[in-house]
């Protein structure tokens, strides 16, 4: 559902990318809109997965590759003894909180994905046993990446939100669109 295309987008690699990808983190955003952190936290689908988590995850997720892009440790550790928190806001973690987060690691990746010299630009995948060891993957791969994981998990977020309250993507949209700015 293409809701903002921004101006960038039209000629430019970089500027399609991020809008791209601005496109798919706009349909987990408005998958919470209205919704208390009771109803975000709600798993009405033979999913686990939550709003609140999806949210949660995606925001991550996107900060973890990006730092892996430019060379440095994720803010989270994730292993096996802490990747169920991946899913789930814990803590004093909120809906809102998390939004505030995936707005500040979406900056961070829209000025290093404008700031790298080319999208051909290489940095290693971690080592992991699903990824093929010493493999180099560019910057332009990443960028495509984030669209198909923020993209899989929106389309994730639609069916929880119908299914919390009958609210559709267009629905959402709508009601984003009528609010004071």
């Amino acid at each position: 559902m293409v809701t903002h295309v921004r101006a960038e987008a039209q000629g430019d690699e970089r500027g399609a990318l991020l809008s791209f990808l601005a496109e798919q983190r706009g349909g987990i955003r408005r998958s919470v809109l209205g919704l208390t952190e009771e109803q975000a936290a709600a798993r009405p689908s033979a999913s686990e997965l939550s709003l609140g988590g999806l949210l949660k995850h995606v925001a991550e997720v996107e900060q973890t590759w990006i730092a892996r892009a430019k060379g440095e440790p994720p803010a989270v550790h994730r292993d096996e003894s802490n990747w169920h928190e991946c899913f789930v806001l814990t803590g004093d973690e909120t809906v809102a909180s998390q939004l505030a987060y995936w707005a500040e690691v979406a900056a961070e990746t829209e000025a290093f994905v404008r700031a790298v010299s080319s999208l051909d630009d290489t940095f290693p995948l971690p080592d992991a046993p699903w990824f093929p060891p010493d493999e180099r993957v560019s910057v332009r791969w990443l960028c495509l990446h984030l669209i198909r994981e923020t993209a899989r998990h929106a389309g994730h977020a639609d069916i929880i939100r119908e299914s919390l309250d009958g609210a559709s993507a267009w629905d959402l949209v709508a009601r984003e669109q009528a609010a004071p700015a």
